[in-house]
């Protein structure tokens, strides 16, 4: 046992811990990469494997089976299962139709915008004589966004139907094989049964994973590939169709010596701060609020908790709209010349809030105005912990002779991080893609001449700078996508790290 760390002053144990943290979180950063590269591997294995045999029953396979290889579901009607047949042969169908008139056109296009430079398509919108309306007509050109969505949903369906595909031979193989030894296979009032009964799952899941898929999935694809493109305002309008430009939009953004490149990193830097100060401060003071109320000879602990529900049942867009009015410059009551209480303050102290001006009094007020709207959260949610602390653990501390002190850090704090300990995490992550609060209380303002000029301002967050960047007058998308694809492996790699290395997964056993 490691001794040296017990002999170390509070400040050294922080240091230490704040090492160990950071490098905990570089080994998950380049873990999660590495474990996204082994899933790729493993995925091609598995394909291989399932190319092999799928060869494989081509080769030994009988006539029949063969020439199910080509139309699937033709084994199938000839040896006992028609219904399923007369499927497989309608979808082999539906998706040559879809191939030849609708889901082949868009994903040539992308396909070929690659090696073309985005000039493969019909760009420009052209006039043309309607013989039988007897007026000039207009042929519009292909959008980009429709070329980059409808290309990845045929991808995905040219998948699906791989999928279906390879299990109808193997299905078709193993007739044959049926056959051989005289078997009667499965006929078609079995698989609904089946569907029924242990397959209930899947019936019932379906239509979920449908929209899932069509939803969530696919729209989240092509955000991501819109990141390496050059797609934005310009390109919206058929006359211009979109390019493929590698990592360029990446190294653009990454490049510290660049306005683009300083400004993400700062606007990262501060939301990285934010995250942590809006994170903790609610945490902390609601904790200590609620064993305040908790505490022994407290009156009222009802109605005190009762009005801090109340300030809940406010919705947030209320009380942050209204705490922007009230902060504000121009004649809020707590804003530089605003009411009495602003004057008040400015001639007791000399100090003039400059909320909207000055980027760090903002900044502070943003915090001050979360915390406002967390804490209520923070101290309902500890005060249900703190009633199932044992009270034995207090009195046996008490005899032992431990200060107050002493038995916060030893037993409430250790309890309320080990059940809290996700519920933190999950507000770090919110609070990095805290829209409400910022774009409320602020606007992203005040602004700075230093940021790149594409929207991002003093308080913008990763998470409000693409939003102004996807709706702004540029709408630069590329970069809000890249954005976005950087805020989602952050979320991911803190979550995973941080959530594995907390009590409640490390400590589970203490508390049981």
């Amino acid at each position: 046992m490691d001794l040296s760390f017990y002999r170390m002053t509070p400040l050294q144990r922080f240091v230490h811990k704040a090492k160990s943290l950071f490098k905990n979180i570089g080994k998950g950063f380049v873990g999660f990469f590495v474990r996204i590269y082994r899933g790729v591997i493993a995925f091609f294995l598995s394909l291989g494997r399932g190319f092999r045999e799928f060869f494989k029953n081509f080769w030994y396979g009988d006539a029949l089976t063969k020439t199910s290889h080509l139309f699937i579901g033709l084994s199938h009607l000839f040896r006992g299962q028609i219904v399923r047949g007369i499927l497989y042969l309608l979808l082999e169908c539906a998706f040559a139709l879809y191939m030849i008139f609708f889901g082949g056109r868009y994903l040539a296009m992308c396909f070929e915008n690659f090696f073309t430079g985005g000039s493969v398509g019909r760009a420009e919108t052209s006039d043309f004589w309607n013989e039988e309306l007897g007026i000039y007509d207009k042929v519009v050109g292909d959008n980009s966004f429709l070329i980059l969505l409808y290309g990845i949903l045929t991808l995905f369906v040219i998948a699906f139907f791989l999928i279906i595909y390879v299990n109808a031979t193997r299905e078709s193989f193993n007739l044959e094989q049926y056959h051989i030894i005289g078997k009667k296979p499965k006929g078609f009032r079995s698989d609904i049964d089946g569907l029924l009964d242990n397959k209930f799952h899947l019936t019932l899941l379906s239509l979920p994973m449908l929209g899932l898929f069509l939803f969530t999935i696919v729209p989240l694809v092509t955000m991501i590939l819109i990141a390496f493109t050059n797609y934005d305002a310009a390109h919206e309008v058929p006359q211009h169709l979109f390019q493929w430009v590698g990592f360029e939009n990446f190294s653009n953004l990454f490049a510290g010596n660049s306005k683009l490149g300083e400004t993400f990193w700062r606007v990262l830097g501060w939301t990285l701060i934010w995250a942590v100060l809006a994170t903790f401060t609610s945490y902390i003071f609601g904790m200590l609020l609620a064993m305040l109320i908790n505490r022994k000879g407290i009156r009222l602990k009802k109605l005190y908790r009762t009005l801090f529900v109340a300030t809940i049942a406010v919705p947030q867009f209320v009380s942050l709209l209204i705490m922007s009015k009230m902060l504000d410059t121009g004649g809020g009551i707590l804003g530089s010349g605003g009411g009495i209480i602003t004057q008040l303050i400015e001639s007791l102290f000399n100090y003039h809030l400059k909320f909207g001006i000055d980027i760090n009094t903002t900044r502070i007020c943003i915090v001050l105005v979360n915390m406002w709207i967390g804490v209520p959260y923070s101290m309902l949610m500890c005060s249900g912990i703190l009633m199932n602390i044992p009270n034995d653990l207090y009195e046996s501390a008490r005899i032992d002779g431990a200060s107050p002190a002493r038995r916060f850090f030893k037993i409430t704090l250790p309890y309320m991080l080990f059940v809290t300990g996700p519920y933190l995490i999950t507000q770090f992550i919110g609070n990095i893609n805290n829209f409400n609060v910022i774009y409320l209380l602020s606007g992203g303002g005040p602004g700075d001449i230093m940021l790149y000029t594409d929207g991002a301002k003093g308080t913008d967050l990763l998470i409000t700078w693409l939003y102004k960047l996807s709706l702004g007058v540029d709408r630069n998308y590329k970069l809000a996508s890249v954005i976005g694809i950087l805020v989602f492996v952050i979320s991911a790699v803190f979550s995973l790290v941080v959530y594995n290395k907390s009590s409640a997964v490390k400590g589970e056993d203490n508390f049981q």
